[in-house]
């Protein structure tokens, strides 16, 4: 590593370091000259009508949002010396090309670039370069920064086969900076089987399988970015969006995809892209475990066309002085070619007067007229028509449809048969059925079939790509509707089955693909941690056998002797006082600390840092250099990181499930949410499996 001279005759030209901080400051003058181009543009003189220009305007907004510098944020974070020239245009004196990689594009006022965007081509060998395959980088280089300051750099001289393999101490010291705030961007420290799924083709589905601190949300992020660096124009009209599990989570990751410049990526929780109906009440585990079997799906599609029936009388149509005679038989030849093509509800009920009208017309021509299609518009339109539409495939409130279906036992059976045994058809059925749709107890998983009926009436709309991050604690109804939305798009799922705690949690993920549409996808193995330290993960690895027996334990690059504490404490209430001052050593530690409990206890112990005068936060409230203490339910604590964690009581951990393996599950959770240290503090005994 590479610091500033200290040769007192050393000038601005011969010192390295002096040279890469002055290409810095025009880099970044450069950008803010590209800021004020756009500022500058006046769109008074633009031509078209209001709409187009308020569409203009705004995104010249999002160009100027994406195009600013932020202060403690590295313009760049790396180079590359190539051994040869790649385009004449850049090439220097015949040689190779020196390419700065960076956040974003910056170019200078003659528009040649100063850096290069992380995504571009021609930055990948940053990310996969190695002695064995240099990709004719001759060398690379690494900055490090302290408060968005170039202090240091470290090269890598890949086209030496002599110079041995080091790991580097800057990419080291950027993996392991305290963590105080949202979560960063890591694409300073891509690694390169993490790239491979960055990178990976925008037409199919990806399946990352990964352990605690191998960056799988990270890199489901910056999957995101690169995309829409790669595929903009399709991307911008077909939208992308991030599914997490709770706000907390997206409140925690909402920052990355801005630092890369992309600002128009939505996110969402499952519950809020099925908010059909106001959830107001709660299932039991085995409530919960029926409703969100994929077997709802065919009850759901029989009690949708349940309301279908084939007509005995003819249709007449009167026109003028003339009647038109549509045979019964005819029309129930129409209706079962209907029923058959398994279009959606809706969709046949706006063909069917349609195809009747049709029917009206071929006769009107055997009759010696000449009909166009505004006479079929209007036998379309027709009371009698009409009259046969309604009686024949009558229309479908996917709201009353799911309240009647759990509201109704006989209306139940008749869609479950065969599907539901009787005591599963009583399991789901309400107990007190509410007198309507409004004011019904709707609870999360009714939510998801009220969305599986909507769309059987009507095709959700399909974005071109969606990221689902800790899938594995999805029902198969949850990745059916989670599916519709990417039905014509492409999917990055993001998970790890030792830690499903749901009832209904992952069992497989071919399972899971298939449920989510998607059984051709992509599935890559994450093992290698980079956030969690080995001795942490080692012992927490200790559940797998039992939480997961099928997945190889995860490794860690990051040795950190120490970083693991387990202490014994008397179960009264210096029990508590152990815990308080435990937080309050983490915290004379830099950085953000995290005290994870059993959700039972977080009254006894907010009360007790009250009492300590120990301000905390709750999950997802960003930290700040004066409030790092967050309180965190073992609940909420998945997908989190803190740089400290004190886990208080594991086996209260445990018995807050409904079982013991989702107990252990949660436990691995809440074990592996630590980057520097792990306290454990427990007053009853361990689970055997920690030993």
């Amino acid at each position: 590593m590479h610091s500033p001279t200290t040769d007192a005759t050393a000038g601005a030209t011969t010192d390295p370091l002096q040279r890469e901080r002055d290409h810095l400051a025009s880099s970044r003058a450069a950008l803010k000259a590209m800021r004020e181009d756009v500022e500058s543009l006046d769109l008074r003189d633009v031509t078209g009508t209001w709409v187009s220009a308020a569409v203009l305007q705004n995104q010249i907004e999002q160009r100027i949002a994406a195009l600013a510098d932020l202060a403690h944020t590295p313009l760049f974070f790396g180079r590359l010396d190539y051994l040869h020239a790649i385009s004449e245009d850049l090439s220097e004196g015949g040689g190779g090309e020196r390419f700065y990689i960076g956040r974003r594009h910056v170019h200078d006022a003659d528009g040649d670039p100063m850096v290069i965007d992380w995504r571009a081509p021609v930055s990948q060998p940053f990310y996969r370069a190695s002695r064995k395959d240099p990709m004719d980088v001759e060398k690379r280089r690494r900055f490090g920064y302290t408060g968005g300051e170039l202090t240091a750099y470290e090269d890598e001289n890949l086209s030496d086969p002599a110079e041995a393999d080091t790991r580097s101490a800057l990419l080291a010291a950027e993996i392991e900076k305290p963590r105080v705030g949202p979560m960063r961007d890591i694409v300073a420290t891509i690694q390169p089987e993490q790239d491979e799924i960055v990178r990976a083709d925008i037409t199919g589905t990806v399946c990352v399988q990964g352990a605690p601190g191998t960056g799988k949300t990270a890199v489901g992020l910056h999957r995101v970015a690169y995309l829409l660096y790669a595929h903009r124009e399709r991307l911008a009209r077909t939208g992308t969006l991030v599914i997490g599990p709770n706000r907390s989570f997206l409140h925690y990751i909402e920052q990355v995809l801005p630092a890369l410049g992309e600002l128009d990526v939505a996110q969402a929780t499952v519950q809020e892209l099925v908010a059909h109906v106001e959830v107001r009440g709660a299932d039991s585990a085995e409530v919960a475990r029926i409703k969100g079997d994929a077997r709802m799906a065919e009850v759901l599609r029989r009690a949708v066309r349940s309301g279908i029936t084939l007509p005995t009388e003819p249709c007449v149509v009167v026109r003028g002085s003339r009647r038109w005679r549509v045979p019964a038989y005819e029309l129930v030849e129409i209706i079962e070619e209907l029923k058959g093509r398994e279009i959606r509800y809706g969709a046949a009920a706006e063909a069917l007067p349609q195809r009747i009208a049709h029917a009206v017309l071929l006769k009107m021509e055997q009759g010696g007229e000449a009909p166009d299609d505004r006479v079929q518009d209007a036998v379309a339109r027709n009371t009698a028509v009409k009259a046969v539409v309604k009686a024949c495939w009558p229309p479908v409130d996917p709201v009353k449809l799911v309240h009647r279906l759990l509201g109704d036992a006989e209306f139940l059976a008749a869609a479950a048969d065969g599907i539901l045994t009787a005591e599963e058809q009583r399991t789901v059925l309400w107990a007190k059925p509410a007198r309507s749709a409004k004011t019904a107890q709707w609870s999360a998983a009714d939510a998801v079939l009220v969305d599986e009926a909507a769309d059987l009436v009507q095709r959700t709309p399909s974005l071109g790509h969606v990221v689902v991050d800790e899938a594995q604690d999805l029902s198969p109804m949850q990745y059916r509707a989670v599916g519709r939305r990417c039905s014509t798009g492409s999917a990055t799922v993001l998970g790890d089955l030792a830690q499903g705690t749901t009832p209904w949690a992952t069992a497989s993920w071919p399972e899971a693909l298939h449920h989510l549409g998607k059984p051709s996808a992509h599935i890559e193995e994450l093992t290698q941690g980079f956030r969690v330290p080995d001795e942490v993960i080692v012992y927490a690895s200790r559940l797998l056998p039992a939480i997961a027996p099928g997945l190889a334990p995860a490794t860690s690059v990051r040795e950190a002797p120490g970083s693991l504490t387990v202490t014994p404490v008397a179960d009264d209430p210096t029990a508590t006082a152990a815990v308080v001052d435990a937080c309050r050593a983490a915290l004379a530690h830099e950085g953000s600390t995290g005290l994870i409990a059993a959700d039972a206890r977080i009254p006894l112990l907010a009360e007790a840092l009250t009492a300590a005068g120990l301000p905390f936060l709750d999950p997802g409230t960003e930290t700040t250099a004066e409030a790092r203490l967050t309180l965190v339910p073992a609940s909420l604590a998945k997908g989190l990181e803190y740089d400290y964690v004190v886990l208080d009581e594991p086996a209260a951990v445990v018995a807050g499930e409904p079982d013991e393996r989702t107990g252990l599950r949660r436990l691995y959770v809440a074990l592996t949410r630590a980057v520097s240290g792990l306290h454990v503090l427990h007053a009853q005994p361990l689970p055997p499996q920690l030993g």
